[in-house]
C-alpha cells in the first residue's frame, strides 16, 4: 500500500468534502471579512465603481438615492439606520440630502474607511463597528435600511430576530426598506461549479486554487455558493454564502407577522415598476 504524506492526505479530504452539500445555513469557522487580507480586497471591490459583486455600481447607487429622495420616502431632517453599511456608499450620499444617517457594519476596515471618508466630506454620520444583531435601538428611527439582498443571507430565525430589532428601532410609522432575489434570479443565473488557479487574487495573496461548488435547496427556496480554498503551502479553508430567495407572498407573510405593511413596491430600489417574475423585490415596509 501506498505511503500517503500527511499534507496530501489533508488536501485530499478538503476536495472531496468541496463536493458534499452542507447542512442548511451551514456556519463557517472563520467570517472571510475577519481576514485582514481578505477585508483588504472587500473593500476594494465595494470601491470599483463598475463592480457589482460587493456593492451595487456607482450608477445603481445614485439611481437608488435619487429614487428614495424624490419620493420623499427618505426626507430632510429624517434620521435613518444603514445596516450593513460597508464603506459608507449609500449612508455618505443621503447624508449630502439632510439626512441623519448612522450606519452599522462587521468590517472594522470598511466602518474606518467610511469615517475617514465623512470626515473629509464634513459629513456628520455616525458609524458603528460591531454586529446589527446587538443593536439597542428603541423608536428612534424615521427609516432602517438594508440594500443589496442582505436580509436573504440569514435563516429563518435570524432574520425574524432582526425584524423583531428594526420594528423596535423605528418610530411610529417608519419605514423598513431593503430588497431580496427571487428564484428567478437564480433560474437565471444558475448555480456555480468550477475551479479556478490564482497567483494572487481575493482569497489569498499567494497562489491558490478554489473550489466554486453551488448547492440548491428548493424545498426552503435557498441556496449556497460555498468556496474551498486550497493555498500552495497546503493551508486549506471554506467559506459560504448563504441566500433565501422571496416571492412578494412569502416575504408579505413573513413582514405581517412582524408588524409591517407593504407601503411601496418595486422590481430594484432604483424604482423600476414591480412586476411579477423579476430578480428582485424591493419594499417599502411600513411600522404598524
Amino acid at each position: 500500500m501506498a505511503i500517503i504524506e500527511p499534507q496530501f492526505q489533508k488536501v485530499f479530504e478538503w476536495i472531496a468534502d468541496s463536493v458534499k452539500k452542507p447542512a442548511l445555513f451551514e456556519k463557517d469557522a472563520v467570517l472571510f471579512w475577519d481576514d485582514p487580507y481578505i477585508s483588504e480586497q472587500l473593500l476594494a471591490a465595494h470601491l470599483t465603481p463598475e463592480f457589482d459583486g460587493a456593492s451595487r455600481t456607482l450608477a445603481t447607487i445614485e439611481r437608488t438615492v435619487a429614487n428614495l429622495t424624490r419620493s420623499t420616502l427618505l426626507k430632510p431632517g429624517d434620521r435613518v439606520l444603514d445596516l450593513g453599511c460597508g464603506p459608507g456608499l449609500y449612508s455618505s450620499s443621503f447624508s449630502q440630502f439632510g439626512i441623519h444617517m448612522t450606519g452599522i457594519d462587521l468590517s472594522k476596515r470598511s466602518i474606518e474607511y467610511a469615517q475617514r471618508k465623512a470626515q473629509e466630506q464634513e459629513l456628520r454620520i455616525a458609524y458603528v463597528h460591531g454586529n446589527f444583531f446587538d443593536m439597542n435601538y428603541d423608536g428612534r428611527f424615521d427609516s432602517v435600511l438594508q440594500i443589496y439582498g442582505e436580509l436573504c443571507t440569514f435563516p429563518d430565525e435570524e432574520r425574524d430576530r432582526l425584524l423583531r430589532m428594526v420594528h423596535k428601532a423605528l418610530k411610529k410609522d417608519g419605514l423598513f426598506i431593503f430588497d431580496v432575489s427571487t428564484r428567478e434570479l437564480r433560474k437565471r443565473e444558475g448555480l456555480k461549479n468550477r475551479w479556478q488557479f490564482s497567483d494572487g487574487g481575493f482569497w489569498h495573496s499567494g497562489k491558490y486554487v478554489v473550489l466554486e461548488q453551488g448547492f440548491d435547496y428548493p424545498e426552503y427556496d435557498t441556496w449556497v455558493d460555498q468556496y474551498t480554498i486550497i493555498q500552495e503551502d497546503g493551508e486549506c479553508r471554506k467559506y459560504h454564502m448563504w441566500f433565501h430567495d422571496y416571492s412578494l407572498q412569502t416575504i408579505s407573510e413573513v413582514l405581517a407577522r412582524h408588524g409591517f405593511k407593504i407601503a411601496r413596491r418595486w422590481n430594484g430600489l432604483t424604482g423600476e415598476e414591480y412586476k411579477d417574475g423579476g430578480d428582485w423585490i424591493a419594499l417599502a415596509a411600513q411600522k404598524i
